[in-house]
């Protein structure tokens, strides 16, 4: 069976027979779970009490007994918080990756997350789990950089007195996101001053005619700018740099939880800073759920065929 994402790029995969546990989430698991189910998938899952029944989908009673039923165990791009609580938007009640539950697990069976904490890698390495963390694959990461500019862009409107035409923008981290974001807000007008470390990052933003700073010199442009886009996932706007930044500038922060942004700071200094991670299952549910459908199915049998050659060995 083939499929086609807008704009060209086709994946192909048949998850007959193979049975699949989809745990918590938001609104973007309601569109992945029949798209897989169109591949021939069974699906399990777990948490979805208050959402609306999707034919053919077997609810379980626990994360606990949907391990028992599945041969691929698919949790939220965002993962577990520290306590091991998954994000289950529809859930009735908490699901936690505990250790019962990793205890429970088959020897090599798909673990497939899309933010893995060092706890639950180090656990897994022990059990022998085949944990598979996906927040770094780039044939999911680039494309969700599409929803995940126009929803900061968005919250950027709605933030500012000013239009983002004209606006001086700066975008902290040229990798995946942050050119998509540059992009897109050159298209609209913008004058895009783009951070990087990377000589040949620079050099591209000149290429592309934004103004190239790199991280060693943010403090003394930062200053300059209207509205702050960060990418990155650790402190850059601290302290002493959000010192340097317009009080009436606008900060919008991509970076997971906690972000790269000292917002209690921001606040006493009357600045705006907003945290806004996982934008792609806010703001377009649908295309990130029909993304993950593309680029799940031959991941899944890649690690399926993994794990049996390990048994059959």
């Amino acid at each position: 069976m083939g499929h086609c994402l807008k704009g060209g790029i086709k994946m192909s995969a048949d998850l007959k027979g193979i049975r699949l546990a989809v745990i918590g989430g938001d609104d973007r698991e309601l569109y992945l779970i029949p798209e897989l189910q169109k591949q021939g998938a069974y699906i399990v899952g777990v948490g979805f009490e208050k959402a609306t029944p999707i034919p053919g989908m077997t609810l379980a009673a626990s994360l606990l007994d949907a391990v028992g039923q599945v041969d691929v165990l698919l949790f939220p791009m965002f993962g577990t918080d520290e306590r091991g609580v998954v994000k289950a938007k529809y859930s009735a009640s908490p699901i936690v990756l505990n250790k019962e539950v990793l205890q429970a697990i088959p020897v090599r069976m798909p673990l497939i997350i899309g933010f893995a904490r060092p706890a639950l890698k180090s656990i897994a390495e022990k059990m022998g789990i085949q944990l598979v963390e996906t927040k770094s694959l780039n044939e999911i990461t680039i494309l969700n950089s599409i929803p995940s500019a126009e929803g900061a862009i968005q919250m950027a409107m709605e933030a500012t007195t000013i239009t983002i035409h004209g606006s001086k923008s700066m975008v902290l981290g040229l990798g995946r996101c942050g050119w998509t974001l540059a992009r897109m807000l050159q298209g609209i007008g913008a004058h895009v001053t783009g951070v990087a470390r990377k000589p040949t990052d620079l050099a591209r933003a000149v290429e592309m005619g934004f103004h190239a700073v790199h991280f060693s010199d943010l403090i003394d442009e930062i200053g300059r700018a209207e509205i702050i886009f960060n990418t990155v996932p650790q402190l850059i706007l601290d302290r002493e740099m959000l010192e340097k930044v317009a009080r009436d500038a606008v900060i919008v922060d991509l970076a997971s939880i906690p972000g790269g942004t000292d917002f209690e700071y921001a606040q006493m200094l009357g600045i705006k800073a907003l945290l806004a991670p996982g934008l792609p299952g806010v703001v377009a549910p649908k295309t990130a759920g029909r993304i993950l459908a593309q680029i799940y199915p031959q991941l899944i049998l890649r690690h399926l065929t993994t794990m049996n050659d390990t048994v059959q060995s």
